[in-house]
C-alpha cells in the first residue's frame, strides 16, 4: 500500500487504516457491506490503532447489522405512476413530454416532470434533481440563521451534494457544511437535525462527550430525529447516520 495506508484483520472483520495530519482518531463503517475504515493521526502506532478498534468491535458489528437490515429504495426509472418523495410525503410521478424547457411542477398528489420527447432516464433524473436542489437551497438558509443565534456559531457557506456515505459533513477550518441532496425526500425535521449536527461539529469536530452534551443541550430530541431518519428507506449507496 501507499505511504500512510495500512490494514489489519480482526477475525473476519477487515480494517483499512489511513494515517494523516489529524488530531483525533475516527472510525467509520461504510455501506453497502459494512467495510471498516479508521482515520488516525500520522504518528499513531498501528498497535494502538488495533487496540482502539478492538475496543469498538461491538459498535462495529451493530453498525454492520443495521446496514444489512435497512430498507433500500428500488432503483428509480422516472416513469408514470412511480413513487417519489418530497419532505417525507409520497407523490406519484407523471412524465409529460412537451416542447418547452424541462421543469417540475407539484400538485396535491403528483410530481409533474416536464421533459422533451424522448428524454433519457439520466436527463429525467437531472431535471428532478435540479428541482430538488433548488428547494433545498431555499430551505437551508432559514435553518442556519435560526441555529446560528441559538448555538452562537456562524456558517460561512453551505453546499448541497449527493453524498454516498453521509447525510452531512463539515469543514471545520472553513466553517462550512455540506448537506446530502437526498434529505429533500425526508421529513423536514430530519434536515433540521442534520443542519444542527453539522453546526455543532463546527464547535466540536468529533463525536466525543462534549459533542453529545452540546447536541442534547441545543436539541434534546436529537436522537429521536436521528432514529427517524435511520428508519426511512435509503438509496442503495447511502448509510445510517
Amino acid at each position: 500500500m501507499s505511504a500512510g495506508k495500512t490494514s489489519f484483520d480482526l477475525g473476519n472483520i477487515h480494517v483499512d487504516v489511513v494515517k494523516k495530519d489529524i488530531k483525533n482518531i475516527h472510525l467509520s463503517v461504510y455501506p453497502p457491506h459494512g467495510s471498516v475504515r479508521v482515520a488516525a493521526p500520522s504518528r499513531m502506532k498501528t498497535d494502538l490503532i488495533r487496540v482502539f478498534t478492538i475496543q469498538k468491535l461491538d459498535w462495529i458489528k451493530k453498525q454492520q447489522q443495521k446496514l444489512l437490515e435497512q430498507d433500500r429504495e428500488a432503483p428509480r426509472e422516472y416513469l408514470n405512476k412511480e413513487s417519489h418523495y418530497l419532505w417525507g410525503k409520497r407523490y406519484l410521478m407523471e412524465v409529460i413530454e412537451a416542447d418547452e424547457a424541462p421543469h417540475v411542477e407539484l400538485t396535491h398528489q403528483k410530481i409533474l416532470l416536464y421533459v422533451r420527447k424522448g428524454a433519457s432516464e439520466a436527463k429525467k433524473q437531472q431535471v428532478l434533481d435540479e428541482w430538488y436542489r433548488e428547494l433545498l437551497k431555499e430551505a437551508i438558509p432559514p435553518l442556519i440563521k435560526k441555529w446560528e443565534s441559538k448555538i452562537g456559531k456562524e456558517v460561512e457557506r453551505f453546499y448541497i451534494q449527493r453524498m454516498k456515505t453521509k447525510w452531512g459533513s463539515c469543514t471545520h477550518q472553513k466553517q462550512s457544511i455540506r448537506i446530502n441532496l437526498e434529505l429533500i425526500k425526508k421529513p423536514p425535521m430530519c434536515l433540521e437535525y442534520i443542519v444542527v449536527h453539522e453546526m455543532i461539529h463546527l464547535i466540536e469536530p468529533t463525536h466525543n462527550a462534549n459533542f453529545m452534551a452540546l447536541m442534547k443541550h441545543h436539541m434534546p430530541q436529537w436522537n429521536t430525529h436521528r432514529d427517524t431518519l435511520n428508519r426511512l428507506p435509503v438509496r442503495h449507496e447511502e448509510w445510517r447516520y
